[in-house]
């Protein structure tokens, strides 16, 4: 079973700011609409959570490192 997006945005948040002193502009409006999501099938407003999640992995190519491969590996399968 797949942890709620809302988990993992506040996990993505956690780490990058460890990381980094903010989150990358370009990711930042979709990490914060997963915070209102559960599921890749849900919607956010009219965008469907799964290309909130695949917009969000495109524009975060500046969060790196352990957590950053784990959590990314696990959007990415959530998408599949």
């Amino acid at each position: 079973m797949n942890r709620p997006l809302y988990e993992i945005a506040r996990d993505i948040h956690s780490d990058w700011k460890a990381v980094q002193t903010n989150v990358h502009h370009p990711a930042a409006p979709y990490l914060r609409a997963m915070y209102a999501l559960d599921s890749v099938s849900d919607n956010y407003y009219e965008d469907s959570a799964q290309s909130v999640v695949l917009y969000f992995l495109a524009n975060a190519n500046t969060w790196r490192g352990d957590v950053a491969r784990r959590i990314k590996a696990e959007l990415k399968a959530m998408t599949k």
